[in-house]
């Protein structure tokens, strides 16, 4: 069974929106907020570069790969992803939309087919961004670990990680945490079943 993994920067009320500076999809007022004030510390940053060097396949939903989808490929630091699967949870997308030299494209069109796609064999399934999806999998109890870098700051508005669904308690175990001159606060967790 393979590992679904959700990676993402969030702040300290729980919001995932536009970290970089958003997108057509995504205005936030305080788009950046990554770098926006907070002093760069590599080390911070460095679980970004392990994760994707272990990823085994990589999955967006339909507006986060649309955004990344074009960029990507040619950014230098995401060579190591670039031949990996990836995989895009969709209704709407249509075949011809996924982009040429960005290696293997599946469309999945329901969570079901993830559930399928997590059954199989190969290396941890990552999430970037797509915090849509990411609220949708979890409410289905699909996510097995969170890899979070949390910022020290509260943003008031944008999406969230998390769903507003009535549902069950979830318990997380710990699995790693540093804390970084600058604020940030990296945690990993696995959901405990």
């Amino acid at each position: 069974m393979r590992t679904l993994i959700y990676s993402a920067f969030v702040s300290i009320d729980g919001v995932v929106d536009s970290p970089g500076g958003g997108s057509e999809y995504e205005q936030h007022r305080s788009g950046g907020w990554t770098y926006k004030d907070i002093e760069f510390l590599p080390e911070a940053y460095a679980i970004k570069g392990s994760e994707m060097e272990e990823a085994g396949a990589m999955m967006f939903g339909r507006r986060s790969y649309e955004a990344f989808a074009p960029i990507w490929p040619d950014i230098e630091d995401f060579t190591v992803v670039k031949e990996i699967p990836k995989y895009v949870v969709s209704t709407s997308l249509g075949d011809d939309a996924l982009v040429e030299g960005w290696g293997p494209q599946t469309i999945l069109r329901s969570l079901d087919e993830v559930e399928k796609l997590k059954q199989g064999d190969g290396g941890p399934i990552l999430i970037a961004g797509s915090a849509e999806l990411a609220r949708n999998l979890s409410d289905a109890g699909l996510i097995d670990r969170y890899h979070l870098l949390v910022f020290p700051v509260v943003l008031g508005a944008g999406k969230s990680m998390w769903s507003e669904t009535d549902k069950d308690k979830q318990r997380l175990a710990l699995v790693e945490s540093e804390t970084y001159a600058n604020g940030i606060i990296k945690l990993v967790y696995d959901v405990v079943r």
